[in-house]
């Protein structure tokens, strides 16, 4: 079974838990679009009446494509779960998020959750965070001292880019992608990035997950975490 399959496992298996006239929280990644793609299903084949809130514009424009209404976090006064992707767990289920570039809309979504559920392929799972970049999403005016900052602290810091120009995220700003390789102390990282002027948000997603399902050759495997 490669990792497509693998991702196509957790996305489907985790649209069981979304029960019927429930607001969920839609993620954004490789792995969520086969969680839209379950739904989608479900509301045809099953009528089932859910609300969607979306983590990024090209998640909306999935789940609209499907018939799963979708409605602005602004609009809505709770959210009873969320299902997303994650780029790294830890041991402890700790989360590294900000592949898409989408981590501001899937934390600000995610915190106002109920529930977290996260959905993986076995790859994604480490010891310890940091073997995946840590992305940033940083305001465009005064990114070049925000690099600069970062760079003496030895993080390791690169403008993300695609095709030679800078990803701009749904928010119109900058990822910087921290190459740390080993974060020894998650909760004081995000501390410390939570200080400094002109990071929006920062991909450390520490105590968020309730549950995770985690893609195996042999079945998905669903722990719960709290």
């Amino acid at each position: 079974m490669n990792k497509e399959e693998l991702k196509k496992q957790v996305g489907y298996k985790a649209a069981e838990f979304v029960q019927n006239n429930t607001i969920v929280g839609l993620g954004t990644g490789s792995t969520a679009k086969y969680l839209v793609e379950a739904l989608g299903k479900r509301t045809k084949e099953e009528n089932l009446n859910i609300v969607g809130v979306a983590t990024s514009k090209r998640t909306e424009e999935q789940a609209r494509s499907l018939g799963i209404t979708i409605k602005n976090i602004d609009e809505v006064d709770h959210i009873d779960l969320t299902i997303d992707g994650a780029d790294e767990i830890s041991s402890d289920f700790q989360g590294i998020k900000g592949g898409g570039a989408a981590h501001f809309r899937e934390k600000t979504v995610a915190i106002n959750s109920k529930q977290n559920i996260w959905i993986v392929d076995n790859s994604k799972l480490s010891n310890n965070l940091g073997s995946f970049p840590l992305p940033l999403e940083v305001i465009p005016f005064g990114s070049s001292h925000v690099f600069n900052k970062l760079k003496l602290k030895n993080y390791n810091p690169k403008f993300r880019e695609n095709n030679n120009k800078r990803v701009i995220t749904d928010q119109g700003n900058y990822v910087i992608d921290l190459y740390l390789h080993d974060i020894k102390d998650p909760t004081k990282l995000a501390k410390e990035l939570d200080s400094i002027t002109g990071i929006l948000e920062h991909g450390l997603f520490l105590n968020i997950v309730n549950k995770v399902i985690v893609g195996y050759p042999n079945g998905p495997k669903i722990i719960n975490v709290r």
